[in-house]
């Protein structure tokens, strides 16, 4: 089966946004577990930045250098076939310019979309409208001058950053994702957001697909399920590092059993059916089972 070009990915990649099926991302963090996601049927592959800066021993909030994390979806890249979309954060600099030639690069690698936010390190002040919209505009023009439609998934921090009402933060997320949308973002991601009326108002007030997180952490809930979700005329869910740090917590309580208490309880739950682990083996790699 001849493999998609680059292009041809993103404009797959972009149409998924506009099906009348939700499209949901389970994100990975290197080449395993994006090969075990695309092996398990899943319709693209999209990266956790917590879960790539975790993987190479950093924390989140662009602590890892660029140039890292570059040759961490440089090697995701490599490995699948599907369109592929990445975290990049803030975009890992300080003005639009150098932000402008780090997607250049990450474009370079195959991708064919972004998340990016609207804020630094999660600081109490979101960047100013304008000047975010700006960026996204500039991105716009790169993607476009390269003959790639680059999938700009451009969220906004509200929920996380601001200490207002909840209606509040909901008028500013509307009023940015709009903005966004009008600036060149083809998806609006808000997380925080769990109940379903909240989520409703977002897609009926959001001139654009609308992207939404399950990941229960900081006291967010898990929102709707998936069909529910879809029912109400969201485009996409992510589980963002939800998936990266479930694994961790597994690796936490086989650690504590074996070297409290000397036995596998943990370990052996987690594998069986030992048939299924060891497919789940083959499917993320190319070598034989070890």
């Amino acid at each position: 089966m001849r493999q998609l070009t680059q292009k041809e990915k993103a404009e797959l990649f972009l149409k998924l946004h506009h099906d009348k099926e939700i499209l949901v991302i389970l994100n990975s963090w290197d080449p395993g577990s994006s090969r075990l996601i695309e092996a398990s049927g899943f319709k693209a592959i999209g990266t956790t930045s917590m879960g790539v800066s975790a993987s190479l021993g950093y924390p989140d909030c662009e602590q890892i250098q660029f140039a890292e994390m570059l040759e961490a979806i440089k090697r995701i890249a490599d490995k699948v076939t599907l369109p592929m979309t990445v975290d990049i954060e803030g975009g890992f600099g300080n003005n639009t310019k150098d932000i402008v030639n780090n997607i250049k690069q990450v474009i370079n690698t195959g991708v064919v979309g972004i998340n990016i936010e609207d804020s630094i390190n999660r600081d109490p002040e979101l960047l100013d409208i304008s000047e975010f919209s700006e960026r996204i505009s500039a991105i716009r023009e790169l993607s476009d001058s390269l003959g790639i439609h680059l999938v700009i998934n451009a969220r906004t921090d509200a929920y996380l950053t601001l200490s207002g009402t909840a209606d509040s933060c909901m008028a500013e997320s509307i009023k940015r994702g709009n903005s966004y949308k009008e600036a060149g973002a083809d998806c609006i991601f808000v997380p925080c957001v769990s109940d379903l009326s909240s989520i409703s108002t977002l897609v009926k007030e959001i001139a654009a697909p609308v992207n939404i997180l399950a990941n229960p952490t900081n006291g967010v809930e898990l929102p709707p399920t998936i069909k529910e979700l879809e029912e109400i005329g969201v485009a996409r869910l992510s589980v963002g590092s939800s998936l990266m740090k479930s694994t961790l917590a597994l690796i936490k309580r086989v650690a504590d059993e074996t070297i409290q208490s000397g036995t596998y309880d943990k370990l052996l739950e987690a594998l069986s059916p030992i048939e299924e682990s060891v497919k789940a083996y083959k499917m993320a790699t190319d070598n034989p089972e070890n």
